[in-house]
């Protein structure tokens, strides 16, 4: 790898995360210049070398509000969003140990038609609207002047503010990205109530950046063009933090692992939202930034935030992530939850005491009791009625207690998906080589033929996945598949 000073660093594997900044390029306004976010600077020298070792690069853009400052803003006249009050319930770790409070509230401000006029008689002054702007924005995160333009009818639009951090004074106006010149936006930032007074301390910014087309990746996030090379984030055609810092885990463990000649990890959709991420990125491709939603997967009942120890710790520590206190922790968790699971399916409730939690709780009485773990799959009743009653399970958290009254409930809902995942896992283990030609199948369509040449799925449940490969091309090439297994 060179470096603008002329540096040479040799790798064995290296993982590109360049954001924003390969090809960067700033607008505000008619002001518009080659950067990164915030001062940094353009990779533009990399995106004449990727071209030049065969990739296939697009133009994206994203856009970002301006940052202002707290003291400058009237949060009298705003609407408080204090954080969830049961945080506790629900820590992002699972090695969290502390009790678990905010510090900080968010609060609401609303944009109105003065905001909206202000934006429509500058609409000329703004790169997306002036034709200065090329790059495919995302689909999910629209910036002001587009909320007003199409959404016409709508009097008002949210904007969320955020504190940027516990100990600075920027607030994020988030809902308010812009490409408008600075003083329009002084101008209609100021024209919201609460805002009469506002500074900004970084203005908004759109920026237009280069990425590769992800259909030339395999789903460990390694270059088909290059071995050795990978890459994570923007870089992949995806937008926001939490797809960036997952793909940069993903990217960065197999790097390590290609370096040292070991295994790389392939995470199948069904295991976590981040296989879904990867597997829709090198599987259908992206037109526009790639956000995860929960909405993409079928397997969604079952990737729960809940679970996610017991789907990908395992995984993890199989793969070196995983210390020792950790797993040890893991295996704590789960012989609490088996023991719960066996003690709610033999204990029995009378019905006396049953009709008087009940009762108490101003719920109408049940007309018999019964076996707890049955019981608890009736809507009204909840782990800690049943639990006031025969007492809460040894080392039950409250955290826990919701995860096993959610799969009491749900459990014939996922049975059922796990009969989908293992009927799919028949078409993920039929593999197809490498170096299999689709040239000779008369049976798929030409459409067909040419999406499975260009992005060689690894196996039979990746072809069926892919946009234009319908399910009798899919038939047609399982029938070629076992041909060739025959012949072999």
């Amino acid at each position: 790898v060179f470096t603008n000073l002329h540096g040479y660093y040799a790798c064995k594997a290296v993982v590109i995360a360049t954001g924003t900044n390969l090809g960067g390029r700033i607008f505000v306004g008619d002001a518009h210049y080659d950067s990164g976010p915030d001062g940094t600077h353009a990779a533009t020298a990399l995106t004449r070398c990727l071209v030049a070792n065969g990739f296939t690069l697009r133009r994206f853009k994203t856009g970002t509000p301006a940052r202002v400052h707290r003291r400058s803003i009237d949060f009298s006249k705003l609407e408080c969003q204090p954080g969830d009050p049961d945080a506790e319930l629900q820590p992002f770790s699972f090695m969290t140990r502390v009790p678990m409070h905010n510090k900080v509230n968010c609060y609401i401000a609303y944009t109105n038609p003065a905001t909206h006029k202000v934006i429509l008689d500058n609409l000329h002054r703004s790169p997306l609207y002036g034709g200065d702007i090329q790059g495919v924005g995302p689909r999910y995160c629209p910036s002001i002047e587009d909320k007003v333009v199409r959404f016409a009818g709508k009097d008002r639009h949210p904007i969320f503010v955020e504190p940027c951090g516990e100990n600075t004074e920027e607030m994020y106006l988030q809902g308010a990205s812009s490409s408008l010149p600075e003083d329009v936006q002084n101008a209609f930032y100021r024209s919201i109530k609460g805002f009469e007074n506002i500074e900004i301390m970084r203005p908004a910014y759109a920026i237009e950046y280069d990425c590769v087309d992800p259909t030339s990746l395999e789903a460990t996030l390694e270059s088909k063009n290059v071995r050795g090379l990978y890459g994570a984030g923007q870089f992949n055609g995806t937008s926001g933090y939490e797809e960036a810092a997952a793909q940069g885990l993903l990217a960065g463990l197999n790097a390590a692992r290609n370096a040292l000649g070991e295994e790389q990890l392939i995470l199948p959709r069904h295991t976590s939202y981040l296989g879904t991420l990867v597997d829709d990125l090198v599987t259908k491709g992206v037109m526009d930034p790639y956000r995860m939603m929960t909405s993409r997967s079928e397997y969604r009942l079952t990737l729960r935030q809940d679970n996610a120890d017991q789907r990908l710790t395992p995984i993890g520590r199989e793969y070196g992530l995983v210390q020792d206190d950790r797993w040890a922790k893991y295996q704590h968790t789960q012989n609490i939850l088996e023991a719960e699971r066996r003690r709610l399916h033999d204990a029995h409730l009378r019905t006396a005491d049953l009709q008087e939690a009940m009762k108490a709780a101003g719920l109408a009485p049940a007309a018999e009791g019964g076996i707890a773990e049955e019981l608890l799959r009736r809507p009204e009743i909840d782990y800690p009625l049943v639990a006031g009653i025969i007492g809460w399970g040894e080392g039950v958290t409250p955290m826990l207690a919701e995860r096993l009254e959610t799969e009491i409930k749900y459990a014939g809902y996922i049975a059922r998906q796990d009969r989908m995942i293992h009927e799919v896992a028949r078409h993920e283990k039929t593999l197809i080589p490498e170096d299999f030609s689709y040239e000779g199948l008369t049976g798929l369509t030409l459409e067909a033929r040419e999406k499975l040449a260009r992005i060689r799925p690894k196996n039979l449940g990746q072809a069926g996945r892919i946009p234009g490969v319908s399910p009798s091309d899919v038939a047609q090439l399982s029938i070629a598949l076992a041909a060739n297994k025959l012949k072999a």
